[in-house]
């Protein structure tokens, strides 16, 4: 543990009014500064009805008093709890009392950085406080509670647990090598690296979906003028977030929106339509859909399925990454559905009518991975992500020194 010399305070609760107001203290002086507040000796883990009075002696307010000595808290250290009146006025006469009487402000996130300094909560678990508050969907709330609870660590530690023994065992074949057996040629070594890359390859795909519960997927929306993207935006998101005409070129800036499909959260973004032009708005608005097109996850190619003409899709190079949407099937006859061509799925629908959306929101949900995103997952981050990427190229790596050169020094 580590000892702070300072006791910081800060209020708990968001800006505004309500009910109730917490004012959070920590620090060795946390306990004598409450005494000082409420002429009240607090006794551990027990709440105390008490009055909290200024430097005259005058009544702030009166609430709930709560003690709890380190190292048995949040942040491992003696934490006070103040609970009184909700109103921003009665919450900052609280707090500045409580700096009169010896407690500094405390910075943004230093309690959690407390309780990460003090060994109560590892870093994974101290990023998902955060992910936990900034939760826009029930499922994402789920997954960052179970990475709160310790779960991503736990299968992390568990995985660096069989790596350490595994390094034991190929060091114990190089150390003795006068041995009649040969460690490394029995197939232990291959068995369990071979193991321990599949269960890299399912940490990463819960991390990916920890990450998409987190961040979303970037879908950006894609076509020539009057293809019906803005509509199509509206259909997905259930209103009317874009201006829709019969006029090309009515979207000149981009639009988000954000929707959730089964609690994953996509944001769409429309943009202006691909096409010369030499109006310089316009012109603006194609720069700025290049650009979306660049930065999105996922790309939506919208195409106006009515013209008497094979559709042209707009320019986009070899992308991988995207999906075309034949629209207005209602003019063109065509039935709804999903198919594949090129190498590339092809979705038909109306965004007019409705028909074929729902292909369009099964077909994004596969897309984002989402089939079984939240259930017993974790949250996760991109530097997880990453961290995880370079544990399987050094695995793989290891799998190629053992097999191909019989390296058990590089293993």
């Amino acid at each position: 543990m580590t000892a702070s010399a300072d006791t910081i305070a800060a209020i708990a609760t968001p800006p505004g009014m309500g009910g109730i107001g917490v004012v959070r203290l920590s620090g060795p002086k946390a306990r004598e500064i409450a005494r000082e507040l409420t002429r009240l000796d607090p006794q551990p883990r027990h709440a105390h009805l008490a009055t909290f009075s200024d430097g005259e002696g005058e009544t702030l307010d009166q609430g709930l008093l709560l003690y709890f000595p380190g190292p048995r808290s949040f942040t491992g250290e003696d934490v006070v709890e103040l609970q009184g009146h909700g109103g921003p006025v009665v919450m900052q006469m609280l707090l500045s009392r409580v700096l009169e009487l010896g407690a500094r402000p405390a910075r943004p996130g230093e309690f959690s950085e407390r309780a990460f300094l003090n060994d109560k909560l590892d870093l994974a678990q101290a990023e998902a406080i955060a992910d936990l508050i900034s939760s826009t969907t029930e499922t994402a709330a789920r997954a960052a509670q179970r990475s709160l609870e310790g779960a991503f660590s736990e299968a992390i530690h568990e995985f660096l647990e069989s790596l350490v023994k595994l390094r034991v065992y190929v060091e114990a074949a190089i150390d003795f090598p006068d041995e009649e057996v040969d460690f490394l040629a029995d197939g232990e070594v291959e068995q369990r690296l071979t193991d321990l890359r599949a269960r890299l390859e399912v940490l990463l795909g819960q991390a990916r979906e920890g990450r998409l519960l987190r961040d979303g997927l970037q879908i950006a929306l894609i076509g020539r003028p009057n293809a019906g993207k803005s509509s199509l935006l509206n259909a997905l998101s259930g209103r009317d977030a874009a201006i829709v005409t019969d006029i090309p070129g009515t979207t000149r800036d981009v639009l988000r929106e954000q929707i959730q499909l089964d609690g994953i959260p996509l944001h769409l973004i429309d943009t202006a339509g691909l096409r010369e032009t030499v109006d310089a708005v316009e012109v603006e608005g194609v720069r700025r859909a290049q650009a979306e097109l660049d930065r999105a996850d996922h790309v939506l190619v919208i195409v106006d399925d009515s013209e008497a003409e094979e559709p042209e899709l707009p320019e986009l190079g070899a992308r991988s990454n995207l999906t075309v949407v034949c629209n207005k099937i209602d003019l063109s006859g065509r039935s709804a559905g999903l198919s594949e061509s090129a190498g590339r799925v092809v979705v038909a629908l109306s965004a007019k009518t409705g028909e074929g959306i729902d292909l369009l929101r099964e077909h994004l949900k596969s897309t984002a991975g989402a089939e079984h995103a939240g259930e017993g997952g974790f949250m996760a981050r991109t530097r997880h992500l990453d961290a995880l990427r370079g544990a399987r190229r050094h695995v793989d790596e290891a799998l190629v020194q053992l097999r191909e050169y019989h390296a058990g020094e590089l293993v």
